[in-house]
């Protein structure tokens, strides 16, 4: 039987990627969106064969109408209190309302749960959604990939392409977890349309060492790639308190001191993977640094 997923955020990077990979396997998607939503992809989501809905994202009776019959709600909304808070619990709720079975949050980060409160804004937000989703009558499962590794060549600044350089803070050996958007969204279908998923699951298609980084760079470039070490974490943190002061940002998702909060969680260790369920579904390929930096450095990127 063709199992019926709703999906949150489908017009997004990675919702987008979620309904393809979702469709790939067979799934019945049906997409929710604002009346607001870019026609340029709707038509995208429909070409692909997704049941597109678009209805008041506040309005609960509309929202248990779209989930009736559905086996798992996924949500990939993206955004600040409004959206991780407020749109996520009307939505979870038409979810319960209409007994769905199964819901996937819109976590998608390294893993909070080991990380301390109060000292990464936008992980604060997905943890207090948690308070609320684990009250409620529904199973719910949340996918922690680390960070999105599609960022090592743009806004995470580990690689310093021009200048040879492999940034990192505190220690150079401290292991970090990344995993990009497609595999992630891949990773996310095949939860989706798995019944027996537990609260937590955890992948890193890459786990790396500022170290281990330096040595994959010159591996791929040929030319060495030495570590570059502005300071400890302790450092990091004190930036982090004076760009916050200088910028707050409060109504920017991802203001330049919240990427350097990700970074601090990742430096700091708390939140490393020691047994990912990468190898729960054999199926999926996982993508490489050289994977990503390859054809980016192929194409000019770095220069």
């Amino acid at each position: 039987m063709t199992q019926k997923i709703l999906l949150a955020g489908a017009t997004g990077n990675l919702g987008g990627k979620i309904a393809q990979a979702l469709v790939a396997r067979g799934a019945h998607v049906r997409a929710i969106l604002r009346p607001s939503s870019d026609t340029t992809k709707i038509a995208a989501l429909q070409r692909l064969g997704v049941e597109v809905i678009q209805l008041d994202m506040n309005d609960p009776a509309a929202l248990q109408q779209a989930c009736d019959g559905m086996d798992c709600v996924v949500s990939a909304l993206s955004g600040l209190r409004p959206v991780i808070i407020d749109a996520q619990k009307v939505l979870l709720d038409a979810a319960v309302a209409a007994k769905v079975p199964r819901f996937i949050p819109s976590d998608f980060s390294l893993d909070f749960t080991k990380t301390q409160p109060g000292r990464n804004r936008n992980l604060d937000l997905r943890r207090e959604f948690h308070l609320y989703l684990d009250q409620q009558p529904i199973q719910a499962t949340t996918i922690f990939n680390g960070a999105f590794a599609d960022m090592l060549t743009g806004d995470m600044p580990l690689i310093l392409f021009k200048r040879k350089r492999i940034l990192y803070w505190g220690s150079a050996d401290q292991q970090m977890d990344m995993t990009t958007v497609a595999d992630t969204a891949a990773y996310t279908a095949a939860a989706a349309l798995d019944a027996s998923t537990p609260r937590y699951l955890r992948i890193a298609g890459i786990q790396v060492t500022a170290r281990t980084l330096a040595g994959i760079m010159r591996a791929i470039t040929g030319h060495e790639h030495r570590l570059f070490r502005p300071g400890g974490v302790g450092l990091l943190s004190m930036i982090i308190k004076i760009a916050r002061t200088l910028a707050p940002g409060k109504k920017e998702l991802y203001p330049a001191w919240q990427g350097m909060q990700y970074m601090r969680d990742m430096v700091e260790g708390h939140a490393q993977m020691t047994n990912p369920d990468n190898a729960r579904y054999p199926e999926l390929q996982w993508t490489s640094v050289a994977d990503i930096v390859g054809p980016f450095l192929a194409a000019g990127g770095g220069q």
